[in-house]
This record gives structure tokens, sequence and C-alpha cells, in this order.
């Protein structure tokens, strides 16, 4: 640990929350001089003090400590370059358009890589009116079910919700063209070009 960077670091994220040192101080229970002492590098926080300055300044501890809070490069927008978060306890999802920390049920997690789906593990997409009817022969069971299926196209995620025993069958608005995914414990992040 770099007690200088994280001396600046701390320093940034009171001024941000527009903080003396005094008040600073007075949340976490201690002097404003210790707070001082840490800001130049002189000296770092006690142990027993790190979940309260990640919680003072909405920060991850982890980062804080690195003395490392610089924002994510700028990637764009196009929707089909998300990265999918799925918690492999609670079924969780979550989307991300750029680098990002993920974490639920107390477990860090890594964005899932898509895998192109081979030709038994395709679903079936078929044109019906302005929709979208989609498919799958997926057997949906309790310990291994499709939690959910997008459809990204540049600008667009539109995102269905399964549920173990329920037949694996939707309709999304139509679309030209974009890529179709899906999530299975078991098989993992699938997809197909539509």
């Amino acid at each position: 640990m770099d007690n200088g960077k994280l001396g600046a670091v701390l320093r940034a994220l009171r001024r941000e929350l527009g903080l003396t040192q005094r008040q600073a101080a007075e949340r976490l229970g201690v002097t404003d001089k210790a707070v001082s002492k840490w800001e130049r590098g002189l000296g770092c926080p006690d142990v027993s003090l790190l979940p309260q300055l990640s919680q003072l300044f909405q920060v991850d501890l982890a980062r804080l400590l690195q003395g490392d809070l610089a924002p994510n490069e700028l990637v764009g927008g196009n929707m089909k370059k998300l990265k999918y978060y799925a918690c492999p306890e609670c079924g969780g999802l979550t989307f991300c358009t750029g680098d990002a920390e993920v974490s639920c049920c107390g477990r860090k997690l890594a964005p899932l890589e898509a895998k192109k789906a081979g030709e038994g593990e395709k679903l079936t997409v078929e044109g019906v009116e302005n929709d979208w009817y989609i498919t799958g022969d997926h057997p949906m069971r309790k310990e291994d079910y499709v939690s959910f299926v997008a459809f990204a196209t540049g600008d667009r995620l539109q995102v269905v919700k399964q549920y173990p025993e329920w037949n694996l069958q939707l309709r999304i608005p139509g679309r030209s063209h974009g890529t179709l995914l899906w999530y299975s414990k078991r098989q993992g992040l699938l997809y197909q070009l539509v």
C-alpha cells in the first residue's frame, strides 16, 4: 500500500463530498490531525477504520487501498458489446457497457464469456407479425434452466427473464438483425446472430 497514493485519494474524496478535515474526522471518530497525516501520506488509517472510510466515501475498499479510483475509459455505446454478469448463487443478472467490479451474494463476479451456440444448442427464431417468436428445447429444470434471453442491437438491449419449469418461449419486438443471447448455469452464456 502506497501511503502517498492513498492520501491523495482520501483528500480528493473528502473534497468531493465538501467535507473539511475536521468534519471527516468527526464522522470517523478520529482527530483532524490524523486525517491531515493520512492525506499528506505520512501514515495510514488503522485497519479497523477501513470499512468506515469505504462507507463514508462510497468507494470499494480494495480500490481505495490501491489508491486508484481512475474512471473507466469511454468504450462507446454499442449494446452488442455489453458485459454480462450472473450470480451463481441467486441468479441475479447485471449488465455493463464498460469495465466494472460487480459482486453479488458476497462474491466478486467475472464477466461471462459468450460462446457461439452450436447447431444443437441454437434457439428457434421465427417471425410472427412484427415480433420474433423464440423457442428452445432446454429442459428448464430448477437445477439448470435458461434464466434470461436477451436481444442486443447497436442501440438497444431487450431482456426477458425466464423461470424454471416454464417452457422456453417468448416474443420480443422484431428488429432487422442483432445478437440473441441466453444464459444457463450448465451451458454458460451462448449467442447466435439473427
